[in-house]
């Protein structure tokens, strides 16, 4: 049997495809499973041991795009998929699907693109407090897999060992010491409407700096957002004593495979609800993660509940979760009413309890 997946992007929903990889390989011992992804989230899925493919496809507009979707049509034809599954639902990824010709092809019941699937799952268009492997999940229901545990059935990216050794050596640089308590906090996220004030940021940074003489606070983000990390590390340095900001270190930008890496030496991840933190959500280490207009109850790291995981937000406002296109209030209250000294909060709990 032969089973193409596709999900293109965005980082996070690629992670949160993991469990159904897992559960596929279950249901199908012996399918010779492909994914089908875009270049940016390619690492997550590239060494799954699930999969026997990965095939990345850069997404190009105008008609060179056009064209080049359609060669890709045809090599996907060619390979005589007796069974496609469309985690995407997005117009390309639609496409894609239905040009594989498929003998079945499982997709959303989406108005103008549904016909291109056989079978057809329902997908409400509000914004529901379930969680997003959940709603995936929904496209297996035809295939006798039965529903997901995230104690079975964790998101999962498997550690490149070459980038491992490239953490090392750029910690080693930074005077990160193996018996260092690391803390990694990234202070970016895919857009505004998921972006923690940066003064909230250095106030935190400092206070995590200011408790522990073995600690070392590493700063990360995302490539566009540089200015935004040195912003915050100068801001919290400038208000804490000296030995403190000697504690608050970067390295620099890393790769989704070096993160990956990287995270396995931390003893705790705080950031916002993007694409990283569900990265940290397929390792052990400790999650502290912000949430303003998304739900912890839709996209929480899906991992064993036994590890240790808080989720923080500003609490019940009626345009929360919104749909991150306009802020109503103006002023991105469900982020900034988050306080520093609440998330300082729950990362010391979280460290205590690792």
């Amino acid at each position: 049997m032969r089973i193409l997946l596709v999900r293109l992007r965005q980082i996070g929903d690629v992670v949160f495809t993991t469990p159904a990889i897992r559960a596929l390989r279950q249901r199908f011992p012996d399918a010779h499973l492909t994914y089908l992804v875009e270049p940016a989230a390619a690492p997550i899925v590239r060494g799954n041991p699930h999969l026997n493919r990965v095939l990345v496809s850069e997404r190009r507009t105008g008609v060179g795009g056009w064209l080049a979707d359609l060669g890709l049509g045809r090599a996907l034809r060619r390979e005589r998929y007796d069974l496609a599954i469309d985690f995407h639902g997005g117009p390309r990824a639609s496409m894609l699907t239905w040009l594989s010709g498929a003998r079945v092809r499982i997709g959303y019941d989406i108005p103008g693109r549904a016909w291109m699937y056989t079978t057809r799952v329902a997908r409400p268009r509000e914004l529901r407090a379930r969680h997003s492997v959940e709603n995936q999940w929904d496209l297996l229901a035809a295939l006798d897999i039965p529903r997901p545990d995230p104690s079975a059935h964790p998101v999962e990216m498997s550690r490149d060992e070459d980038a491992a050794r490239s953490v090392d050596e750029r910690l080693a640089r930074a005077g990160v010491a193996p018996s260092d308590t690391l803390i990694v906090v990234h202070v970016s996220a895919g857009n505004p409407f998921r972006r923690w004030p940066s003064d909230h940021f250095a106030a935190l940074v400092g206070g995590l700096a200011a408790c522990g003489a073995r600690r070392r606070i590493l700063l990360t983000s995302g490539p566009s957002e540089q200015d935004a990390a040195a912003r915050v590390m100068a801001d919290a340095r400038a208000n804490a004593t000296a030995a403190a900001a000697e504690r608050i270190v970067a390295c620099g930008d890393f790769s989704l495979d070096e993160l990956r890496a990287l995270l396995d030496r931390a003893a705790l991840y705080i950031g916002g609800d993007s694409g990283p933190l569900h990265v940290a959500a397929t390792t052990r280490v400790p999650i502290v993660g912000l949430y303003g207009p998304t739900l912890p109850a839709r996209s929480a790291p899906w991992r064993d509940p036994a590890l240790v995981t808080r989720s923080i937000g500003a609490g019940a406002l009626p345009c929360r979760p919104c749909d991150q296109r306009v802020c109503a209030p103006g002023d991105f209250r469900c982020l900034a009413w988050i306080r520093p000294e609440q998330v300082l909060a729950a990362a010391e709990e979280a460290l205590a309890n690792w």
